[in-house]
């Protein structure tokens, strides 16, 4: 399935949705992060992760409630992907633009541990063309 594809969406909505790590970090931290990656094969995509009262889910749009937005372009986002590009160099270097409330990002890191696992799961699934 090609990255970032409604496919791919839904491979990860699926995951996301039966990782039972998330679940329970669920409980403790609550966040809404939505990721807009533009000038894709597919036109510019939206979709996001919230996490709060138990639960963890993931899809296509914003997210709502939104704390956190992250813009970034298709090359940065496959870079990062791919593990090319440490995401934290990409955003202090300006290539992901962030919006919020970053406190409340950095609160829920956490949930991006787990959420790496999710991730690894799909990428050897996943076509970055």
């Amino acid at each position: 399935m090609r990255y970032l594809s409604l496919e791919w969406i839904a491979a990860l909505t699926a995951e996301v949705a039966a990782n039972e790590a998330l679940g329970e970090l669920a409980e403790r931290h609550r966040v809404g992060i939505t990721q807009v990656v533009s000038d894709g094969p597919e036109g510019n995509v939206t979709y996001h992760l919230s996490v709060g009262d138990g639960a963890a889910t993931f899809g296509a749009g914003p997210a709502d409630p939104e704390d956190v937005k992250m813009e970034q372009s298709w090359d940065t986002a496959v870079a990062v992907a791919n593990g090319d590009l440490n995401a934290q160099d990409a955003f202090i270097n300006g290539h992901i633009r962030l919006y919020g409330d970053q406190q409340t990002l950095m609160d829920a890191t956490p949930v991006f541990g787990a959420l790496a696992a999710v991730f690894e799961s799909v990428r050897e699934r996943t076509r970055y063309e």
